[in-house]
């Protein structure tokens, strides 16, 4: 897997001399093919310039080191880390429903920061996806790209993202960006990777920043390393507890939890583990969060996949209100949850699921007439986006599909995703199979 990763992270660096790399017979077959697969859809623009090509190791090093300053940022107090910290599974560090930025650093931000980890195999988004089971009849609907609603196709992409947001690090454009970057005290180390003259060139420079950034994110041991106590158990290195092995029954049952239809949970056909998501954008019908500040204009709706941050599928009705489903790997470690924030302890996320339909008027405000208003954060018309599949539906007042002792089961089940299991360490030898 380590060697499948740099492979992966040189066809970025090959990209630049716009050549396929020659196969290797240290590198496998799959990972050669990645490479040139990778190699040959990267567009030329990708490259920062003809300046000095740094090594997969300088590019990590310096893309952590851009990670974590918060110089790039008009404030000069927010950098990546802010948000999406490394002790929180590159998740955010507080229970704030969205982060504070801007240029003056205290305007928040209209979703929940996402967490980083586990994004290597992210698919770029499509509407119609076809899952690599030999079966191609079955179309999965809109999956992958990055960010909420999908709209960033590739790492590079969506780092680029927070940078120019005015709720984020608040740059007006690439070169305000550059700007601080050749004035920051990364300055040296940049020049150092791409050479004296590299600033010479700003889009070069703006190019090699978001390449730092890609190649960081992909380093197995900071972003995809499969310690978990869960990995230990598929390696046969660990047991459940009997509670956590009944979560796992329920997760995977597809009448109960039936989390495993969208958070994958078993070993794929090639042996490679899970990463707890298929990709996929859904309708969960999520409460409206009032402590949102967008959310006090009562005409505002955060519709995903068909805006307002994505503009090219707003006609695309049926699509509003799909967000994408995220990795459940260090759940347990966020403190806020869906793309709102509007939740901030796992047990009750697990219980709204359970209880959504059968218990609105936990979840939901009631109308002038008394009545739930059920899927509040959605304009009329849209109810019937929602998906209603197991665990949710049945009707109110009737029984939920988990009982308060299998919401605790699976919650229970959930912390077994949880890195650093035990003290382990990234292990790329046994990272992939058991």
């Amino acid at each position: 897997m380590n060697r499948i990763s740099l492979a992966l992270a040189a066809a970025l660096l090959a990209a630049c001399h716009r050549q396929p790399p020659a196969a290797s017979p240290s590198v496998p077959a799959a990972a050669t093919a990645a490479t040139h697969a990778a190699t040959a859809n990267a567009p030329a623009a990708y490259a920062p310039g003809p300046q000095r090509q740094p090594s997969v190791a300088e590019l990590t090093a310096l893309g952590r080191a851009v990670f974590s300053e918060p110089s790039l940022s008009a404030s000069g107090r927010g950098s990546c880390a802010s948000c999406h910290s490394p002790e929180h599974g590159y998740g955010p560090p507080n229970r704030l429903a969205a982060q504070l930025g801007g240029a003056d650093g205290a305007t928040q931000g209209t979703r929940a920061a996402p967490s980083l980890k586990y994004l290597q195999t992210v698919p770029p988004f499509t509407e119609h996806y076809h899952d690599d089971d030999g079966d191609d009849s079955v179309d999965a609907g809109p999956t992958g790209g990055y960010d909420w609603d999908g709209r960033a196709q590739s790492a590079h992409e969506q780092a680029r993202g927070p940078l120019l947001s005015p709720r984020e690090m608040g740059n007006r454009d690439d070169a305000a960006v550059v700007a601080r970057l050749r004035a920051g005290p990364l300055a040296a180390q940049f020049r150092r990777a791409f050479g004296e003259a590299i600033f010479d060139h700003p889009d070069a420079a703006m190019r090699g920043l978001l390449m730092a950034l890609e190649v960081f994110q992909q380093s197995p041991a900071d972003f995809y390393p499969y310690t978990s106590k869960y990995d230990a158990y598929l390696r046969k290195q660990a047991v459940l507890t009997p509670q956590e092995a009944r979560g796992l029954a329920l997760f995977n049952d597809e009448h109960k939890g039936n989390c495993a239809s969208c958070h994958i949970s078993k070993i794929g056909s090639g042996g490679a583990f899970p990463q707890f998501t298929d990709y996929g954008l859904i309708n969960l019908g999520v409460p409206r969060n009032g402590k949102l500040a967008v959310n006090a204009d009562p005409a505002y709706f955060d519709l995903g996949l068909c805006g307002p941050d994505r503009a090219d599928l707003r006609a695309h009705r049926e699509y509003c209100g799909r967000f994408r489903t995220p990795s459940l790997r260090n759940v347990a470690l966020r403190q806020v949850y869906f793309h709102n924030g509007g939740f901030d302890d796992l047990a009750q996320v697990v219980r709204f699921y359970a209880q959504r339909d059968t218990a609105p008027q936990k979840w939901y405000p009631r109308n002038a007439d008394g009545g739930v208003h059920k899927f509040d954060d959605l304009p009329a018309g849209l109810e019937a986006n929602v998906n209603m599949e197991a665990p949710f539906g049945g009707r109110a007042g009737g029984q939920p599909a988990l009982s308060e002792r299998e919401i605790a089961d699976v919650v229970a089940f959930l912390r077994t995703l949880t890195d650093g299991y035990g003290g382990v360490k990234s292990d790329i030898r046994t990272r992939t199979r058991p």
